[in-house]
């Protein structure tokens, strides 16, 4: 690269690798070209190559699940207008995740403002405002460094999340100097690398609260993944024996195989018998939203005292009212906590808190005597809850599994708790419940972490959202296995109107359609599977392939008790009559 052909592409190529930086993904553009020519030129050789998806919505979801897997940053791109607009559905389940993602926009030349210009006259910052944290825009190569460590800063900090860098096509073509290559700085000259701890007078009033906890109860949220607070979580739980489950986004932060887990989903008994008697709850990095049912009578106690920590001051308080509040990273907090437990915390509340966990426990058995009546089951087509368990039983605790879809997910998740997982290997978008993430985010998570097994199930709808992106696992030679989960419906709708609209079913069935013809011609691996016996073994094919690989599985139609749950708080709020 020599100083005549410096221009702004080469200078944003050389940010990003400064970051660490190895993978963007997206689709070429008009507008991104310069970007696309300094990375054939001489980015490969440092370090960064691009993803080709065949949609950018996709190219968002691959990104977002590289965040998810590694704990970076992940990097998308799309061009002017079109481009952009295709990321917004990925970029805002990110967002109402708290997943970090650089998402890089190009824009056309100010020049062309309101002349009618081919995929121009957007005004892309003001679309991009509600569902990223930050949002720059440049125009000139000397202002790329700042803004992309303006921007990286902004995603990494806090509560994490995507930011929207817009490049106008001026700051890519227009020649670049040395002077601007110096502005490029290491991340721990301009962004915090420590973790930031909770105020000291409100880890002493945590702890007086705990004192007088006869019933406590920790859960843990994707706060504790993102700051890998996994050991020390582990350590306040056993070491006290604190009953512990978690939220969707905190699945892996407690394993299933510790003697105080209790689930990640309240439709384990002993999670829900916990939620309604629990006198004292903390609360580790996790939203009081619609999966912890809003902490809302009649699920949960309304005289428990809570003990909140979060990155986040806006999620404190959030639907459930806090004894005590504790602002500061997840780690940090717990290190805290810790050692003032460890000085200052009676030896008895062990014993105390022992015996509610053995209650719990046995609880916590019987639910898993339920598995064995699953498992017995010879109706025909199986369950769904049939199809999750034999899934989660093929495949070890740190394989990476992807959800996609909305009954198969809720039934997935009231299994899940009975096989353990490891952190950072379990992916769904939970809060925005969004459908089509499945391909994309098995193809991200695969690219990630290239050793690790990356199995996603979905349902046959939301599969073919993003359905074209087989293409992009057959090119790239990623064996993934993509398990559909086929009852010719959308599900979650269709329970709906079972519940609550008398059966009148409007727009929610499908025609019979084989998946696995589809696939194969994309020219994947593929089965198609009725008995549940068959399942593990077209998994073990699937791998023997060594081919991106989609098993359509039949199942029946059936609505998730998770609804139910849902329903009644609904009901006390008016919105389902009586």
């Amino acid at each position: 690269m020599s100083k005549q052909n410096l221009n702004g592409g080469d200078l944003l190529i050389k940010c990003l690798l400064k970051e660490g930086i190895t993978t963007v993904f997206g689709i070429i553009g008009g507008e991104l070209l310069k970007i696309y020519d300094a990375i054939e030129r001489w980015g490969r050789e440092e370090g960064i190559d691009t993803v080709m998806v065949r949609h950018e919505q996709a190219g968002g979801h691959a990104a977002d699940a590289w965040a998810r897997a590694t704990g970076e940053i992940g990097v998308c791109i799309g061009t002017a207008g079109p481009g952009v607009t295709h990321l917004v559905p990925a970029i805002a389940a990110a967002n109402a995740d708290s997943i970090p993602m650089l998402v890089i926009g190009a824009q056309i030349a100010r020049m062309f403002d309101d002349t009618g210009i081919l995929q121009g006259d957007l005004d892309q910052m003001a679309l991009m405002k509600p569902i990223t944290k930050l949002q720059v825009s440049v125009e000139d190569p000397y202002e790329i460094p700042h803004a992309v460590q303006r921007c990286i800063k902004t995603a990494m900090s806090g509560r994490r999340g995507p930011v929207f860098l817009e490049l106008r096509e001026t700051a890519l073509v227009r020649g670049a100097s040395e002077e601007d290559l110096k502005k490029i700085l290491d991340p721990e000259k301009y962004r915090p690398i420590y973790r930031p701890n909770g105020n000291p007078n409100a880890i002493k009033s945590a702890i007086k609260v705990l004192k007088t906890a006869k019933k406590p109860l920790i859960i843990a949220g994707g706060g504790v993944i993102a700051s890998e607070a996994y050991e020390e979580l582990k350590k306040i739980s056993e070491i006290y024996m604190i009953p512990a489950g978690t939220t969707i986004n905190g699945i892996g932060a407690i394993s299933s195989e510790k003697k105080t887990f209790l689930g990640s989903y309240l439709t384990a008994n002993a999670y829900r018998t916990a939620a309604s008697e629990a006198d004292v709850v903390l609360s580790f990095g996790c939203k009081w939203d619609y999966t912890l049912i809003y902490g809302a009578p009649p699920i949960w106690n309304q005289n428990q005292k809570i003990i909140q920590n979060d990155i986040d001051p806006k999620e404190i308080g959030k639907n459930r009212p806090v004894e005590v509040s504790i602002i500061g990273d997840a780690k940090a907090v717990l290190k805290q906590l810790l050692s003032e437990m460890e000085a200052n915390l009676p030896k008895e509340k062990i014993t105390e808190w022992s015996e509610w966990n053995e209650y719990l426990q046995d609880i916590r058995k019987n639910d898993g005597l339920q598995i064995q009546k699953l498992l017995k089951a010879k109706k025909m087509p199986m369950k769904p809850q049939r199809l999750s368990y034999e899934v989660l039983d093929f495949i070890s605790p740190d394989t990476i599994l992807v959800l996609d879809g909305g009954d198969i997910t809720v039934f997935t998740f009231g299994v899940i708790s009975h096989k353990p997982r490891a952190p950072r290997s379990s992916f769904y978008p939970i809060s925005m419940g969004h459908l089509g993430v499945g391909i994309p985010y098995a193809i991200g998570a695969k690219l990630a972490k290239p050793d690790k097994l990356v199995v996603c199930l979905t349902g046959d709808g939301s599969f073919l959202f993003n359905v074209q992106e087989l293409e992009t696992a057959v090119r790239l030679n990623l064996p993934i296995i993509i398990v559909v989960a086929n009852n010719s419906a959308w599900g979650m709708i269709k329970s709906n109107q079972k519940l609550n609209l008398g059966k009148r079913y409007c727009d929610v069935d499908f025609p019979t359609t084989d998946y696995s013809k589809i696939a194969k011609g994309f020219g994947c691996y593929s089965e198609k599977v009725s008995k549940p016996e068959d399942i593990k073994l077209a998994m073990q094919r699937a791998v023997d392939s060594k081919k991106p690989a989609v098993i359509d599985v039949e199942i029946a139609f059936e609505t998730p008790s998770a609804m139910k749950l849902i329903g009644l708080y609904k009901k006390s709020k008016g919105l389902l009559g009586k």
